[in-house]
C-alpha cells in the first residue's frame, strides 16, 4: 500500500469532518446521552465509506450528475434541517430535568437512524466533501486511489466512533439543565446555520 497516499487521505478526511457540522452535532448529542451510540457511529462511517469509495472509483461520472442533483437536495436538506433545528430548540427551552431529557429525548433506534441517515445523505456539503473534494484529490496518485480512499475511510471511522463514545466524558458537565439547554441551542443554532447556507447556495 502507498502510505504517503493513504497517510494523505486519512489527513484530508480528518480536516473535513473535523468541523461541527449537522451529522457531528447528533453524534455529539447521542453520545452524551448514551443512546443508540454504535449503530450511529456505524451509520455515519458506513455512510462516508461509501460515498468516499463513489468518489475515489467514480469521480467524473458522479460530477456530471450532481448539478441535477444539487438544487434537490439543498431544498429538501434545508428543510430538514430547519425542521430538526426548532425542535432543538424547543428541547432547549423544556430542558427541566437534563438526565430526564436525555433518556426520553435520545428517541427509539429507528428513529435515530433515520435521523442520522438523513443528517447525512440529505445534506449536499456531505457529497462535495466526500465525493467531489476527496475523489478529486485521490486523482493525484494514480495507481493509489484505493490507498488514498482507505486512509479517508479509516480517518471516517475513528472520528465517528471516537466522537460517539468519548462524548460519554462530557456527561457529569450535562447532568446541569443549564448546560444541556446549551448544548440543544447550539444544536438548533448549527442547523438553521447549515440550512441558511444551503438555502443561500454557500
Amino acid at each position: 500500500m502507498d502510505m504517503t497516499a493513504y497517510g494523505t487521505g486519512l489527513t484530508t478526511a480528518l480536516t473535513l469532518i473535523l468541523a461541527i457540522g449537522a451529522q457531528n452535532a447528533f453524534v455529539l448529542r447521542q453520545g452524551i446521552a448514551r443512546a443508540h451510540v454504535l449503530p450511529v457511529c456505524l451509520t455515519c462511517a458506513l455512510s462516508d465509506a461509501i460515498l468516499i469509495t463513489l468518489g475515489v472509483t467514480s469521480f467524473a461520472r458522479v460530477a456530471a450528475l450532481l448539478p441535477m442533483l444539487d438544487p434537490a437536495l439543498r431544498l429538501f436538506g434545508a428543510g430538514f434541517l430547519l425542521w430538526y433545528g426548532a425542535k432543538s430548540f424547543l428541547r432547549a427551552l423544556r430542558a427541566d430535568d437534563a438526565l430526564q431529557l436525555a433518556a426520553t429525548g435520545a428517541g427509539t433506534l429507528s428513529q435515530a437512524l433515520v435521523t442520522c441517515l438523513l443528517l447525512t445523505w440529505a445534506n449536499p456539503h456531505v457529497y462535495l466533501d466526500t465525493v467531489v473534494l476527496i475523489g478529486s484529490l485521490s486523482t493525484r496518485f494514480p495507481g493509489s486511489e484505493a490507498a488514498f480512499g482507505a486512509g479517508a475511510v479509516t480517518a471516517s471511522f475513528g472520528f465517528f466512533f471516537a466522537l460517539g463514545y468519548g462524548a460519554r466524558l462530557l456527561r457529569p458537565i450535562f447532568e446541569r439543565p443549564g448546560a444541556w439547554r446549551a448544548l440543544e441551542a447550539a444544536i438548533g443554532v448549527t442547523m438553521w446555520a447549515i440550512a441558511a447556507s444551503l438555502l443561500l447556495g454557500g
